[in-house]
């Protein structure tokens, strides 16, 4: 059986297949507006089952990197319903990933103004930003009144989501981003109800899925996890405690999913590493999961055999394939994306891969 290309029910939304297209920056959004050149992209690919947009920053102090898109202003919003009036117009559902940057958030690229975080610890490695690649900065340890604001502005951009007409949220809890930031005993320190405990440093996050199950219901709402995230300097160093703490936690909530991103190393040295992270977590959550990292066809239909993962998300296969689903139907070859144009620039490497069907017409 094809199970990637078989439909699914989430919640009460039918998804014609189990192909979910990842969210990834693309860095093609110069002034935090979306634009005809963002809604053809995602058009482009809205054969999904589902679509999840890219990393959207919910406040001008939390960007986690220059030339991506908002959701925390009425023009942004504006720019958003060209985005999902387009997909919707292909017949394709697509949620919408918040995002904050905390501490890799670095003054370049938020007006000058601090970047903050659960403690006063810079993340390791550089930052990318308008003026090239930096050095991360020592950030701001939030007060329990800053995180009530930012609490306020998650729910804020649910809001503004809901109105821009996306299909439902994904809070963006991985690749040491802020909610990732306070989860991690390596980035959060604190020592008031916030940090210490998995119990407290879970707090932050289980706090902003309450606020988005406010505004949208609770099947309008996702969350991303990597528990094996070695990105931006946030591994925690007991991730099966913490995690399943976490995961057992969010059974109670009713969310429309939980996405897992695979490790992206074979081996760490943490001896609590989990290598196999949908498998692992399979057990202790009772709804729908994502799989994710590094996955191609095979992976991925081995994966929904074995039950460990009811929907698939590809990330670059994407970038080039905005066929991919009908390439998995025909088992036809896929395309190559040029890395060169990831990040950045025009529509060149963005909006220029064709269908198989046009590149041999």
């Amino acid at each position: 059986m094809n199970y990637l290309l078989s439909p699914y029910t989430l919640g009460d939304l039918e998804l014609k297949n189990r192909v979910v297209m990842a969210p990834m920056t693309r860095s093609r959004t110069p002034n935090t507006i979306p634009s005809e050149l963002n809604a053809l992209y995602y058009a482009q690919r809205a054969t999904a089952g589902l679509i999840v947009a890219e990393a959207t920053n919910i406040d001008q102090g939390g960007i986690g990197g220059p030339f991506t898109p908002g959701v925390y202003a009425e023009e942004q919003v504006e720019g958003w319903q060209k985005v999902t009036q387009a997909v919707h117009d292909r017949g394709g559902l697509i949620f919408l990933q918040l995002w904050h940057g905390g501490r890799v958030s670095h003054p370049d690229n938020i007006g000058g103004r601090d970047s903050v975080a659960p403690s006063a610890i810079a993340a390791k490695g550089k930052a990318f930003t308008p003026n090239g690649m930096k050095d991360h900065v020592v950030p701001k340890a939030l007060e329990i009144s800053e995180i009530k604001a930012i609490l306020q502005q998650y729910k804020m951009a649910a809001e503004y989501a809901k109105a821009a007409g996306f299909d439902g949220v994904e809070l963006h809890a991985a690749f040491g981003y802020l909610p990732n930031q306070f989860l991690s005993d390596q980035s959060n320190q604190r020592t008031d109800e916030y940090g210490g405990s998995v119990e407290n440093r879970s707090r932050f996050v289980l706090e902003i899925m309450e606020a988005l199950c406010k505004v949208w219901p609770s099947h309008r709402v996702g969350i991303r996890l990597a528990p094996s995230n070695i990105y931006n300097d946030v591994l925690d160093s007991d991730p099966p405690a913490l995690y399943t703490y976490l995961v057992q936690k969010l059974n109670d909530l009713n969310l429309a999913y939980l996405s897992l991103m695979e490790p992206t190393v074979k081996e760490h040295e943490n001896p609590n590493f989990i290598y196999q992270v949908a498998e692992y977590f399979r057990p202790l959550y009772h709804g729908t999961i994502i799989g994710n990292g590094g996955l191609n066809q095979e992976k991925a239909e081995l994966m929904l055999e074995q039950n460990h993962a009811d929907l698939i998300a590809f990330g670059q296969l994407y970038i080039a394939n905005p066929d991919l689903v009908e390439r998995f139907r025909l088992g036809l070859p896929l395309s190559e994306g040029d890395r060169r144009t990831y990040y950045g620039g025009d529509e060149r490497g963005y909006v220029d891969y064709q269908a198989y069907a046009d590149l041999n017409s």
